[in-house]
């Protein structure tokens, strides 16, 4: 908007003008996008597909429960495994279709290089999914204060 003017002879009123140039510019760029789509959408292939009444499967996925205890021995489905057959378990379960989720439930004190190999071998066997079970609304800080109430999976102020 134009305010004034450097014209000597100008009274000292304001002048209220609308700039166009940006406005035009907007609708050049919209007239540019609009002729390059409206022929995308008019060269269209009629099929006529085939119409089908049957719902989809649902398949919920197998889950696999590993469990660490605080020793470090290792229990797949509440089941003790030897951490040498660990892998050949995994690879078992890697080629199944639909995968199943492999969840660890580890102790709170197990050490994390323990983790860290269970992790090495899930993605050596080719385990895609693979998660970690916790108690919501328990710090580490707080387990080790009550292990009482870590154990039994509940917070310390229930």
């Amino acid at each position: 908007m134009a305010f004034g003017s450097f014209d000597s002879n100008s009274t000292s009123t304001t002048m209220s003008e609308i700039n166009m140039v940006p406005l035009i510019d907007v609708m050049l760029v919209l007239l540019v996008i609009f002729m390059i789509t409206a022929p995308l959408l008019t060269h269209t292939i009629r099929v006529n597909v085939p119409q089908v009444s049957a719902q989809p499967a649902e398949e919920k996925p197998q889950v696999i429960d590993l469990a660490i205890d605080a020793q470090g021995a290792l229990f797949w489905n509440e089941q003790p495994v030897a951490p040498a057959d660990l892998e050949s378990l995994l690879a078992q379960q890697a080629v199944l279709d639909p995968q199943p989720e492999v969840r660890i439930r580890a102790d709170v004190n197990t050490r994390y290089g323990q983790l860290a190999e269970i992790m090495a071998q899930a993605r050596r066997a080719g385990i895609k999914r693979l998660g970690f079970v916790t108690h919501p609304g328990m710090t580490p800080a707080s387990a080790l204060a009550h292990p009482q109430a870590a154990a039994l999976g509940a917070s310390p102020g229930r």
